[in-house]
């Protein structure tokens, strides 16, 4: 098993819970900007992220949810690398809308919200 990313999640802007029961989740790396932090996971990676991005299929979890990736953004995976930041999106896109965005499968978005607390780890994983 090759691990692309182990993070583990410091805080969960007020305004998280929202835009995650659209299927959406914005991670940033510690000490982003305040009026980044509120629409924002905080995460501190526990293990150097891989070179590679991950590749369609790879699981990413939240806690205890999990999905498949189906799309990856062009600039996705260096923006990872580059600030901790990127927008995953759980729609089960085959094409990722934005450059800066991971697409994965559907979840059922009230345990996504559930899953998204401080201490929770997320794993990006093939």
């Amino acid at each position: 098993m090759t691990i692309s990313l182990n993070t583990r999640v410091t805080a969960v802007g007020p305004e998280v819970a929202d835009l995650a029961e659209g299927g959406v989740v914005i991670l940033f790396a510690d000490g982003s900007p305040s009026e980044l932090a509120e629409v924002s996971v905080l995460h501190a990676i526990t293990a150097e992220p891989s070179a590679e991005a991950p590749v369609t299929g790879a699981t990413i979890s939240i806690g205890s949810l999990e999905a498949k990736i189906t799309s990856v953004g062009a600039s996705a995976w260096q923006k990872v690398l580059d600030i901790g930041h990127v927008v995953i999106s759980f729609n089960g896109a085959d094409n990722a809308e934005r450059p800066g965005e991971i697409c994965a499968s559907e979840v059922d978005t009230e345990v996504l919200v559930a899953q998204l607390q401080a201490g929770a780890n997320i794993i990006i994983r093939a």
